[in-house]
């Protein structure tokens, strides 16, 4: 090579080396101005207040449920979206009724003893009369199955704890999990007339936690009932010095499915209008609190995301969806409707990115996809964390959000956004999620996060 190649080809590497630094710093100060600007001037922690506030919990089918329609309909508008339209869905309308009542009615050291109780959603009711039975102890679903005929007849309690060493939360929770979805279900199989489930937290308290529990086919649906953790530690310790009866009412019942909807609206892009990045929340919520963080925060977080594109009049190259999902609590009537409906329109989303775990300090997001294409794109993905490194956000293998996984097949990315979940599941799917357990800046920093993560994605693709 003579040395004038040599010298020209010095000359390009500095010059591509260059530019490639003066891109990184304009991506940088693009990050640093969305930051400043979502902590300075956004309007997601005001959005949650009066969604929780004013509209309160958002029950699929209920009419709080279908005012949160309404209200992030118009909210859309508003931002002056390019489209703005709801999807019609047939949702569960499951109603939780009169106050639960489940109280220890044998006990010759306690005598009658009240324990804190929710009806778990989608449960059938015991009757106006309520039910008394001895109560059986067990700690997970095999255990269950080993008891097999000597159930009939009686309640089951399900006692297995959240385990505390696991570091994720979510994790913990998961492993869980399923006492409270199948519990009921399994339990039946053997003659059961009820179930008890300890609530889903690490904290020992008096507050119970509703959640979703799930009739199988060909199953007798019995009484499903959460108890807080204190009381679960009690009935526990008692059943370990004596037999124990207990009573347990509730009125809960299904009601034939309702008409409700997905709300959705969009930014048209400029360049690859059919390469659609989705941010989404779902909206409905459990009854007996508010859902501020389960899901109003993630709500607030995906409108956050369309007002800043606006506020900064950023013109995106591929078209940025916002979806409101509804149902995801107790059916996933919302999401599984997307699905479809976009299937079928022959879409792609290059990327969803949902937020379902709260408005706490973000740590990152959580990315999947399908198994052909993924570890490639993901690759593209971990070349932007020095862009997002200096705001404590990483990336990490593994799970993204219920409502998009249906979009897996379109062979996109999927994120999920995650916060710092240490505290989430004190509050998870009980009275006390409400707007006061907010942090206004917590929340504000997660909608600059999924913002940053929604302008690399549009910048560069996956490719």
């Amino acid at each position: 090579m003579t040395m004038n190649r040599i010298l020209l080809l010095f000359l390009l590497l500095l010059s591509f080396g260059a530019s490639s630094q003066a891109q990184d710093d304009q991506d940088a100060f693009y990050i640093r101005k969305i930051y400043d600007n979502t902590l300075t001037n956004g309007k997601c922690y005001d959005w949650l207040q009066y969604l929780t506030r004013h509209i309160g919990g958002r029950l699929a089918g209920s009419p709080q449920a279908a005012a949160a329609v309404e209200y992030t309909k118009q909210l859309m508008k508003r931002m002056e979206l390019d489209t703005v339209w709801l999807q019609p869905v047939m949702v569960p309308h499951w109603e939780r009724g009169e106050p639960e009542q489940v109280r220890i009615v044998n006990s010759p050291k306690m005598g009658t003893v009240p324990l804190n109780a929710l009806a778990l959603g989608n449960s059938v009711g015991t009757g106006p009369m309520g039910r008394t039975a001895e109560v059986v102890e067990v700690k997970s679903l095999d255990a269950l199955d080993s008891l097999g005929e000597q159930l009939r007849g009686k309640i089951v309690f399900f006692n297995a704890p959240m385990d505390p060493t696991e570091l994720n939360t979510f994790a913990a929770y998961g492993k869980a999990a399923g006492q409270r979805v199948y519990g009921a279900s399994r339990a039946s199989r053997y003659g059961a007339v009820g179930a008890l489930v300890r609530s889903l937290t690490t904290r020992i308290d008096d507050i119970p936690h509703t959640g979703v529990t799930v009739y199988q086919d060909g199953v007798e649906p019995i009484p499903a009932l959460a108890i807080s953790t204190k009381d679960a530690e009690l009935l526990s310790r008692l059943l370990k010095e004596e037999p124990v009866q207990v009573f347990i009412r509730n009125t809960s019942h299904i009601l034939p499915d309702k008409l409700s909807y997905n709300v959705i609206g969009e930014i048209k892009g400029s360049e690859q209008p059919d390469e659609l990045i989705l941010v989404g929340g779902h909206l409905d919520s459990w009854d007996v609190g508010t859902g501020a963080h389960d899901d109003g925060s993630g709500c607030v977080h995906a409108l956050e995301v369309m007002h800043q594109i606006k506020q900064l009049g950023y013109q995106p190259k591929r078209t940025i969806r916002c979806v409101m999902f509804m149902n995801e609590e107790n059916g996933l009537r919302g999401g599984r409707a997307y699905w479809k409906a976009s299937n079928e329109a022959g879409e792609y989303h290059l990327a969803a990115i949902e937020s379902d775990r709260g408005g706490f300090s973000p740590r990152g997001f959580t990315a999947d996809g399908h198994e052909e294409v993924f570890s490639k794109k993901f690759k593209q993905v971990l070349k932007w964390l020095p862009l997002l490194e200096p705001y404590d956000l990483r990336f990490e293998k593994g799970g993204s959000g219920a409502d998009i996984s249906g979009l897996r097949s379109q062979k996109g990315l999927l994120f999920g956004l995650k916060p710092d979940s240490q505290r989430y599941f004190d509050y998870h799917h009980t009275p006390i999620d409400a707007p006061d357990v907010v942090n206004k800046r917590e929340l504000e920093l997660g909608a600059a996060a999924m913002m940053s993560l929604v302008y690399l994605l549009d910048k560069y693709g996956t490719e």
